[in-house]
């Protein structure tokens, strides 16, 4: 598959095993780091070490000698590669050059060695020293008529104590403008959660897979997305326990998987078989599912079988009796309809749910990325509290989150909509008194640029332009701004699409070890289960030239507010005083933060629903309804059909390893749609025909890509899928969950067109 010619055909081992342990060898042979990359790969997820840079998914507390994945090798070796975007590269590039260039050529090139700003005469980046990048930051930012005017990213990257940090500059600056990564994935977890539970977190921890009677896993692609969690299902079988898998793609990790730490069953070419029930679900499907779910669960216990926990409703929870009369009102026939499935399965899947004494459903996007995505998660809620299926071991919600410490970041202050007594506490702690009203998340920011109301956006990490939707209006937007600031690691599209005056600032990364005046200092992180570690990076930096993202932070700081009452000098050198500046912002959860993180295990933050505690404005757990069945406005047009945009194997986030999806059977594309054989035949199409996909919409604005190849694959009947980023064109700026904000990325409305 060598010869860059793209190749179709399909995968018939299991996901795991000698594929991965051979795709693990070649990344770390291409970055040229088979020997420190191998050095490194024995410290990550290790105690002393660091965290990895992808997934938030959490470390055991008995680790393996090897504690990492194939994507995990991918983005160490990626970020500890030999190759370096230099001066000279610059010089022999200039920016409407690079444009032309793929994601994946733009990543191949390597770490960021030194500052760099754009010389708009030349049309390249040039070098600028540190001290003249926060000069320019400082005088930008003091020169706009209103801090709302200037905008401030984050990435799930970023550690606990730049984020912290970030949040509090920001805020004394004086907005609440925290567009991040959530935004665009798992809002609705934070914003849909809180009125059922009390948290936007998940209630589960790691044990909990050990004491699981059942465990659903809907809308998420396990053997891609959190390859780590492949260990806990496996072994879950091992033990018999019913894996209920719901998705509109049948992914090969949850169909069979080879554990590659296993020598008996690497040997002897062994495998698991993971899904105990594949739900072949349609797209946005599920709110019918988990509807027909408990209306089996409401006509079993009237016809007199104990199926309800009434004990447990009677003494935790409000709202029961609407959502019954709810669900009962639902017709079967529109059920089947909606879910696209067969009633008689899923009667089957809820006798495996009623069976089970503790229940985990662990969810992804293929719930968050609708237009009713928080809402759609309260009706997972709903569906656990019949069963009484929180606050005891092996039950709970869980939200298994992308980026490292996505989670951690609004744990500590990244929020566009702050609580209030968070803000009182920041007040009170660094003495200066914040702002009140709630700023923008990615869409408002991305509407503020277009205004022309934003003027200058700073991205902490990430690669914002190429994640965000409608992609042509998005560039537009950026490259109206004063300025755009991109503190990262590596070359991306969001340093090509700039404003007047741009900025790239190289950071150390999460594998490499921060020197400080005081000594090597580590950063904090916060798993999707709500478990803080520390980290340790191991590596040198790429270059001298690199700083860390709290010295950032506070340089940034000092630049703009001359006249601030935070000690923003001494926070560069000791993060344990940022550390002790997190305890006194949250004494509830990190009181004594600088002493416990000394655990080689961490700690975990206290989740009330855990303990049965409902932190909601009425103490209970609260039963929320949806009524219907549809999740997504519907749209009348007989020729459309839904998209989601998903990644490939190769893939985390807006980084492309490669243009292979092993898993899929596509090798040296990423122009492809995956579309049921039947609806490609309805339209004329032959496989491996070239359409183009154009969105169904009534705005007037017209959205189509181009030049992508039809591939049959078993996906339901109206369903398609394509690869993000490059489908992102499709998906309009306005189609979002109108709670979260986050972008409906699942359920494009799009018609094929034949060229």
């Amino acid at each position: 598959m060598t010869d860059g010619k793209p190749r179709y055909q399909t995968y018939n081992h299991p996901a795991g095993g000698w594929g991965a342990a051979a795709a693990t060898a070649k990344v770390l042979f291409e970055q040229s780091v088979i020997t420190k990359g191998s050095r490194a790969l024995l410290a990550m997820n290790q105690p002393g070490g660091f965290k990895c840079p992808s997934c938030a998914f959490p470390d055991p507390d008995h680790r393996q000698t090897l504690e990492f994945c194939e994507n995990g090798a991918k983005a160490l070796a990626f970020e500890a590669t030999k190759r370096r975007v230099t001066r000279a590269f610059f010089q022999a590039h200039t920016v409407s050059e690079l444009m032309a260039q793929s994601d994946h050529w733009l990543e191949m090139q390597g770490r960021l060695t030194e500052p760099m700003r754009y010389d708009a005469a030349s049309d390249r980046y040039v070098p600028c020293d540190w001290d003249a990048a926060f000069a320019l930051i400082g005088a930008h930012l003091r020169a706009l008529e209103s801090p709302h005017q200037a905008e401030f990213y984050t990435s799930g990257r970023t550690p606990n104590e730049a984020a912290f940090l970030y949040a509090i500059f920001v805020r004394e600056f004086g907005t609440n403008n925290f567009p991040d990564c959530s935004n665009m994935c798992h809002e609705p977890t934070s914003r849909g959660l809180p009125p059922a539970i009390g948290v936007g977190k998940g209630t589960v921890v790691m044990e909990d897979f050990e004491h699981a009677e059942a465990i659903f896993v809907i809308g998420q692609n396990t053997g891609t997305n959190s390859p780590r969690m492949m260990t806990n299902l496996v072994e879950a079988r091992r033990r018999g326990v019913p894996i209920v898998a719901v998705n509109p793609m049948p992914e090969r990790a949850l169909i069979r998987f080879t554990e590659p730490q296993d020598v008996v069953q690497m040997a002897t070419f062994g495998s698991v078989p993971i899904a105990s029930e594949f739900v072949h679900i349609r797209i946005g499907g599920d709110l019918a599912l988990f509807k027909g779910m408990m209306k089996v669960m409401f006509e079993r216990e009237a016809q007199g079988e104990s199926i309800i926990d009434h004990d447990f409703l009677g003494r935790h929870t409000v709202g029961f009796e609407a959502v019954r009369d709810d669900v009962l009102a639902q017709a079967w026939s529109d059920i089947v309809e909606a879910s696209g499935l067969a009633e008689d399965q899923i009667r089957r899947v809820v006798d495996i749910y009623i069976r089970s004494r503790a229940t985990m459903i662990c969810y992804g996007m293929g719930l968050t990325q609708h237009q009713e995505g928080s809402r759609l998660l309260q009706q997972v809620v709903n569906l656990l509290l019949l069963r009484g299926n929180f606050g005891k071991p092996g039950a709970g919600i869980a939200p298994i989150r992308g980026h490292s410490n996505v989670q951690g970041d609004r744990t500590v202050g990244i929020d566009e909509q702050p609580p209030q007594d968070y803000l009182d506490r920041v007040r009170d702690v660094f003495g200066f008194e914040p702002p009140r009203e709630p700023g923008h998340h990615t869409v408002e920011t991305l509407e503020a640029m277009e205004a022309g109301t934003a003027r200058v956006f700073i991205g902490m990490g990430g690669n914002f332009v190429r994640a965000v939707p409608d992609t042509e209006r998005s560039y537009a937007a950026m490259r109206k701004l004063d300025l755009t600031v991109g503190i990262t690691t590596k070359l991306n599209r969001g340093h090509l699409v700039h404003g007047r005056d741009a900025l790239i600032l190289p950071v150390i990364s999460r594998s490499e070890v921060i020197r400080t005046a005081a000594g090597e200092q580590f950063v904090t992180i916060e798993d999707s289960m709500s478990k803080v570690t520390a980290s340790r990076g191991v590596l040198a930096p790429a270059s001298p030239h690199l700083l860390p993202e709290v010295e950032i932070v506070c340089r940034m700081a000092l630049a703009t507010l001359p006249d601030s009452k935070v000690s923003w000098a001494s926070y560069i050198h000791d993060y344990d005083l940022i550390r002790d500046k997190i305890a006194a912002v949250y004494p509830d959860i990190y009181r004594g933060f600088s002493e416990r993180i000394k655990a080689p295990q961490g700690f975990h933050l206290d989740v009330p629903p855990r303990r049965l505690v409902w932190p909601t404005h009425n103490g209970k757990a609260n039963f929320l309804l949806l009524p219907g069945l549809a999740v997504n406005v519907p749209v009348a047009d007989p020729s459309m059909l839904r998209l989601a945009t998903v990644r490939s194997h190769d893939q985390f986030n807006t980084t492309i390893y490669s243009n292979n999806d092993r898993y899929r059977g596509v090798y040296n594309d990423r122009m492809v749609l995956f579309m049921n054989a039947e609806d490609r035949a309805a339209r004329g199409l032959d496989s491996g025909s070239s359409i183009a996909l154009e969105t169904i919409t009534d705005d007037g604005v017209r959205r189509r890509v181009d030049g992508l190849t039809v591939l049959d694959y078993p996906m339901p009947r109206g369903a398609v899928a394509g690869y993000y980023p490059e489908l992102n064109p499709l998906l309009p700026l306005e189609y979002f969950d109108r709670i979260s904000g986050t972008p409906a990325a699942k359920s494009i409305p799009v018609r094929v067109v034949a060229v």
